[in-house]
Order: C-alpha cells, then structure tokens, then sequence
C-alpha cells in the first residue's frame, strides 16, 4: 500500500470534512462558515456600488458619451440600463433583494463588456471584467442565501 503524500492527499470519508491541521480552529471555521457567502455577495456588491454611483453623480451624458464611443446602440437606453445595474442592482445584490436578477443582469453587462469591448484590445484587459462577470454569475445560480431579504421575505427569483 502507497504512503500518503502530498501529492495524492487522504481523502476523508465520505461526508465528512478533513480535519484542520490546527485543530483549535475548528470551531472558528464551524462558526463562520454560515457566513461565508453572504460576506462573498456583500463585497461582490459593494465594491460594484462606487460605479454605479459614479454614474449617477455625473449624470448620463458621460456614460451615453462611453456606449456611443465603443459603438454600443441604443447608447442612452443601454446607458439607463448599465447605471441602474452598477447602482440599485449593486445594493439590491448587497442586501439580497431579487439577488438572482440583478446578479444575472450584472453577468451580462460584464459578458458584454468584456468580449465585445476589452477583448478586442487583448484578454489582459478583459480578464478583470471576465472574473468579475463569473463572480455575479455564481451569485445568479446561489441567489440570496442566509442573511438575505429575499431569504426574509421568503421568495426569490
């Protein structure tokens, strides 16, 4: 029988997790892990929320100014749409309130962003509109979770 190493790791039995190598932290781990995803879908909103504000203290000229630029028509209905994702989509997606739209919607925007405007100008320029396009399509496919309004209000999209 082959020793364990660590390059073919135990694997623990079925169901159950692998114990820490410090065991003290169990209970810590235990403790935060219910509220892992809320804090993923916390920063994923909030660090989206200064764009979208951003947007809406300098009003739409710019942004419509932006879309017709790259090309993107109808520039100020997309403009509408970009500014009202990155802002009541952002804190809606912070406070889990019709999670799984908004995220969805954000997916898109940056889907867009990121094939038909920065990956033209090479994939070093997509990649962050890229992951932060995946990070809110797993918010889409989990929605609200624990610690959520749509949790709350027991319903979701």
């Amino acid at each position: 029988m082959a020793s364990p190493s660590l390059a073919s790791p135990r694997r623990a039995p079925s169901g159950r997790r692998p114990r820490p190598i410090v065991p003290g932290l169990a209970g810590f781990y235990d403790w935060v892990e219910p509220y892992t995803y809320p804090l993923f879908r916390l920063i994923v909103g909030a660090f989206l929320l200064p764009h979208g504000l951003g947007k809406l203290m300098s009003g739409q000229a710019p942004v419509v100014a932006t879309m017709t630029h790259f090309g993107v028509q109808p520039a100020a209905v997309m403009a509408l749409c970009v500014t009202a994702i990155e802002s009541l989509g952002a804190l809606c997606i912070v406070l889990g309130f019709l999670t799984r739209l908004w995220a969805a919607a954000l997916a898109i925007e940056l889907a867009v962003i990121s094939f038909v405007v920065m990956l033209p100008q090479g994939y070093f320029r997509a990649e962050p509109f890229l992951l932060w396009g995946l990070l809110a399509f797993v918010i889409a496919l989990k929605g609200g979770g624990r610690c959520s309004i749509d949790r709350l209000i027991g319903w979701e999209l």
